[in-house]
């Protein structure tokens, strides 16, 4: 069975091997501080155990409730934003179809997937409407509070549109919330209206949460073997809370992200040559932005979907200001064989192909990037996946949580709070004449 490892070959020339031990050692240092329970932060480390504590009554009620959304909906609405669907997103893009939602109902055996609540856009949610028309539909709200503005409105309007096709009673067995386990708006909504809930774990911020229900219940409704994906973190979880630093994956990320930060790199671009993974990217730039952009501190985290952006983005990675490194996401095993055929007429110039697969030609293209910006003074780390499965994400999801945890406490900031974040609700707060925001 394979695992994801990590690989920093064509980074050789920037980090050598007297910085790599010493920076292992703060690496050590900081997976103390993280396991310690008494980092900063640590009152949101729970997701560190997670994949062997969670709630299993609650992890049956997911799936339960999963098949039941599977059953009976042919649309099925995700409202959230941030951590509360971009893990769920992920994975659901990452492991299915890459066009999941236009195949064949009967081969698809399961309802479209639609991600709502991310933005404020008008034509966003009413094109939305129009795509459910008049089908069954079920909706699965995440909110802590309740009262999060991006999802609390797109919710009002797709509860409205649930009630007026179902009736308050009928609406009320397909809609699902994802809140706080005791208090706060929406878990109140949900009570007085007979919503099923299952709970946002005090102890795990939204950015950590992909592995809890806030994830595995809109994972669960795609068809994704969630058993699998918590398999997969746990074996990640056993290897990097203990292994030492020359066999641990995720310290060794961690640690050289650092070095090449103190060189001035202060950028990170991640990338994959699977365009199913952009929604890995996108939930990774949340991971590592989120936790590390404090304090004037931390790397910027960006990200390119290759080889179609060798095409627009490859010109500035490959020649433009060196402050950048990359990170490739390697996955090893695409699963997929299209051979390549001989034509009588060579008009395109492709016979030269023929007999090899398009996942070899991709892999070619990504070998032959990695040695042209090698070359051009870009220091490019691997992180290599065995497969598109359930249970090599699993681990990839907590890899980079485990590296994260620990690159924040080199850093010296705390990886699990994001007072920045408030800074733009009290502005729009004041402009939309908000209660305790107007102007005096």
């Amino acid at each position: 069975m394979g695992r994801v490892t990590f690989d920093h070959t064509y980074a050789g020339a920037f980090i050598g091997a007297d910085e790599l031990e010493a920076m292992g050692k703060a690496a050590e240092s900081a997976r103390q501080v993280l396991l310690s329970g008494e980092g900063p932060g640590s009152d949101y480390t729970g997701w560190i155990d997670l994949p062997e504590k969670n709630d299993r009554e609650e992890f049956a009620r997911i799936k339960d409730a999963a098949a039941r959304i599977r059953e009976n909906s042919e649309v099925f609405l995700v409202i959230g934003i941030g951590g509360s669907y971009l893990g769920a997103r992920a994975a659901n893009e990452f492991l299915n179809h890459d066009f999941y939602n236009l195949v064949n109902p009967e081969k698809r055996n399961g309802p479209q997937i639609f991600y709502c609540g991310n933005n404020l856009s008008s034509s966003y949610i009413r094109g939305l409407v129009d795509v459910i028309g008049d089908r069954d539909f079920s909706i699965n709200m995440i909110s802590k509070s309740g009262t999060t503005t991006e999802p609390a409105v797109s919710f009002r309007v797709f509860r409205e549109l649930a009630e007026k096709k179902y009736g308050r009673e009928g609406a009320a067995k397909r809609i699902f919330c994802t809140t706080d386990k005791a208090r706060g708006a929406l878990k109140q909504l949900a009570d007085s209206e007979g919503y099923e809930t299952f709970v946002v774990p005090d102890d795990i911020g939204g950015r950590y949460s992909v592995l809890t229900a806030v994830g595995l219940l809109p994972i669960a409704v795609s068809g994704v073997d969630i058993e699998a994906l918590m398999e997969g973190a746990a074996d990640a979880m056993k290897r990097y809370k203990t292994a030492p630093f020359e066999e641990n994956a995720a310290m060794q990320y961690a640690a050289c992200r650092n070095i090449l930060l103190g060189q001035g790199k202060v950028i990170e671009i991640i990338e994959s040559y699977e365009p199913s993974a952009q929604f890995v990217a996108e939930w990774w730039k949340q991971l590592f932005g989120e936790s590390e952009g404090k304090d004037h501190k931390g790397i910027f985290p960006a990200s390119v979907t290759l080889t179609a952006d060798l095409h627009s983005m490859g010109q500035f990675i490959q020649d433009g200001t060196r402050n950048l490194f990359e990170t490739v996401l390697d996955i090893e095993d695409a699963g997929e064989a299209i051979l390549m055929k001989e034509e009588a007429a060579d008009t395109d110039g492709l016979n030269y192909l023929a007999g090899k697969d398009v996942a070899f030609i991709n892999r070619s293209a990504m070998q032959g990037t990695i040695l042209a910006h090698n070359d051009g003074g870009v220091p490019v780390l691997k992180v290599n996946v065995p497969t598109r499965d359930a249970r090599s994400l699993g681990e990839l999801f907590y890899f980079f949580e485990f590296a994260c945890g620990v690159s924040g406490n080199i850093l010296g900031v705390n990886p699990f709070n994001q007072p920045g974040v408030e800074a733009y609700k009290k502005n729009m707060f004041m402009l939309l004449g908000k209660p305790g925001y107007t102007k005096a």
